[in-house]
């Protein structure tokens, strides 16, 4: 038994991949890496530091003695000043100009940035991944008839493969929203303790153009388009409160997904994936839980709520910066991260091996087609020569005397039996069977798939093709 909480989100849930981005070697390596690029930068702008001082950082970016940073932010109770203090123990000919003029917010901030953006792109691998399997599913399914429901009453058909191009129509939009955010981050740069870069200004006699290069020899060796061109101590924590947003999205529409894939297991129409030996529930031996597609519910409210937190942070916040974002920040930033990745995992992991079932779903079309026939079983018998009010009235008793048998008395849909058996009609078994092709009745379905794959996902898909995983998903327990 160990004795102290562990988070689920790293025990259960999320990926390694996604864990380094926000572990402790990630963070505190990146800011060694910032106080190297801030040296680089001040040296190559004329500031009176040597080649051996940085060569001396750059050897010590790793390992990092955590017990020794702990002990000096025991004594100094600033984690900064903690690690300024070991980074200078480990690169000793550099520690006089370790964090020149810095403030603690150069590399907290910027190190939140780029670790925002690292978890950015492994969301970008998750999303581009998962349209990838809907695309196959909805191919594969184009052409299957099914139920549609509004309100979850039967509705019109469609097919199997337009519902899932529903998911991706959401998807798209995240991944568009994604794009967005993603391709908008900025460094925080190098700024100073109000944002003014008072310190730095000084460091080079008041060259101010000194001073703005600085700034964008941060961004660069960073791979960024630039800093943000204002801030306060900070950088606004509104970017926070936009990526957030785009991991909402993300939950909101796998949400949704997942609702839907429980519904239909309900149905018996699609199930998610069921290993041999897996076990539905401790009680009931035959039950098969859709427990990945509620474990991608559980999580998704999980961030969905989560992504509020930086949004009163940033409405909180009082003039050049105060205190009580950090807290939060450590918690709800990393976590809705973890959680995201994990959803996007198991939403892969159920799209690689859902099963449909074509017989219960036929089953459930016969149900209802029957009702959904009628305009079409008017429109025929009028060409015959029937009178069109005459024909709606008797249509219309014999499908309440046919909905008053199914309901009341549990037996079958027998509307069709008692049209053609009344004369009015005058229509012919086969005739009647042909009427009542589902393919009659899927619209444009087929067509729709075909087009929104071809003009709008195979593009996406086409950027991002190195990303792409076939792999199979394998899930933590």
């Amino acid at each position: 038994m160990k004795p102290t909480y562990e988070n689920p989100l790293e025990t259960r849930y999320s990926s390694k991949e996604m864990l380094f981005v926000f572990s402790p070697d990630f963070k505190f390596t990146t800011w060694r890496k910032l106080w190297i690029a801030l040296a680089e930068a001040q040296k190559a702008l004329g500031l009176p530091i040597t080649d051996t001082q940085i060569e001396d950082m750059k050897a010590h970016i790793e390992p990092i003695d955590y017990s020794v940073a702990a002990a000096y932010e025991k004594k100094f109770r600033h984690d900064v000043m903690a690690h300024v203090h070991t980074f200078g123990e480990a690169a000793r000919e550099a520690k006089p100009i370790i964090h020149l003029g810095a403030t603690s917010a150069f590399v907290g901030d910027n190190t939140d940035v780029i670790q925002m953006r690292e978890g950015l792109r492994l969301v970008e691998k998750g999303l581009i991944n998962l349209l990838d399997q809907l695309k196959h599913f909805s191919i594969a399914h184009s052409d299957l008839p099914t139920l549609g429901f509004t309100h979850f009453q039967p509705a019109q058909l469609t097919t199997v493969g337009k519902r899932a191009t529903l998911w991706m129509m959401d998807l798209l939009l995240d991944y568009e929203h994604l794009q967005f955010v993603l391709g908008g981050l900025k460094l925080r740069g190098i700024k100073g303790t109000t944002g003014t870069q008072a310190s730095f200004l000084n460091l080079f006699d008041g060259d101010h153009e000194k001073v703005k290069a600085l700034d964008s020899k941060i961004a660069e060796y960073f791979d960024f388009p630039a800093t943000m061109p204002v801030t306060g101590q900070t950088y606004s924590r509104k970017v926070d409160s936009q990526v957030l947003g785009v991991l909402s999205g993300i939950a909101q529409s796998l949400h949704k997904m997942s609702n839907d894939i429980r519904l239909l297991q309900h149905l018996k129409e699609i199930e998610e994936p069921f290993e041999a030996d897996q076990i539905g529930s401790s009680a009931m031996a035959y039950k098969r839980n859709p427990m990945r597609s509620e474990r991608i519910a559980a999580l998704s409210r999980f961030i969905i709520n989560s992504s509020m937190n930086p949004q009163w942070t940033q409405a909180a916040q009082w003039f050049e910066r105060t205190l009580d974002d950090s807290a939060n920040k450590r918690l709800a930033v990393p976590e809705s991260f973890l959680a995201t990745d994990a959803i996007l995992n198991i939403a892969v992991n159920i799209t690689q091996n859902l099963v449909v079932y074509p017989r219960v779903i036929e089953k459930h079309i016969q149900a209802e087609l029957p009702f959904m026939a009628t305009e079409n079983i008017i429109m025929e018998a009028v060409k015959r020569g029937g009178d069109r009010q005459d024909l709606h009235e008797a249509i219309r008793v014999h499908a309440m005397a046919a909905g008053k048998n199914v309901k009341e008395y549990g037996g079958e849909n027998d509307l069709m039996e008692r049209i053609l058996e009344d004369p009015i009609f005058a229509i012919q078994r086969e005739d009647l069977d042909k009427l009542l092709s589902p393919e009659n009745y899927i619209g444009r379905s087929s067509q729709q798939v075909e087009e929104f794959i071809l003009e709008h996902i195979d593009p996406v898909l086409n950027r991002h093709q190195s990303l792409i995983d076939r792999k199979k998903r394998e899930l933590k327990v």
